[in-house]
């Protein structure tokens, strides 16, 4: 038996492997070798899952600008303060080689911008607060 670590996604497992030849069965065919053991993966640490967005609070009035995909923040075009008109570009966003214009969902103010240039952002991460 051999013991190796494996890191899949963040999280490190040992895995122990039997190694076990095949021998032919009465159909000719191999018979199944047993699976690898591993021990049980360590707990799930506090705080945000990948993949998952966090829950967002937001006062009464504030409407939040979510990234729509993965991406890199390209330019902000706004400042706390501004003032902007639906569909008024927010943000440019690097996603696949592309360059998406993030949009103003409506009328408002940019309350708060959680990004700058160069960040990069997963789905569902929280870009711009308008009010």
């Amino acid at each position: 038996m051999k013991t190796y670590r494996v890191t899949v996604e963040g999280q490190t497992y040992e895995v122990t492997v039997e190694e076990v030849t095949a021998a032919p069965t009465s159909s000719g065919g191999a018979r199944p070798t047993p699976a690898a053991s591993r021990t049980p993966a360590p707990a799930p640490q506090a705080g945000p899952r990948p993949g998952i967005p966090p829950v967002l609070t937001l006062a009464a009035g504030e409407r939040p600008v979510p990234a729509p995909m993965p991406g890199k923040i390209l330019a902000v075009n706004v400042v706390p303060g501004d003032t902007v008109a639906a569909g008024a570009v927010l943000l440019i966003l690097e996603a696949m080689k592309m360059e998406n214009d993030i949009l103003a969902p409506g009328d408002g103010k940019v309350k708060a911008v959680k990004v700058q240039n160069g960040d990069t952002v997963n789905t569902g991460d929280l870009m711009i607060v308008l009010e």
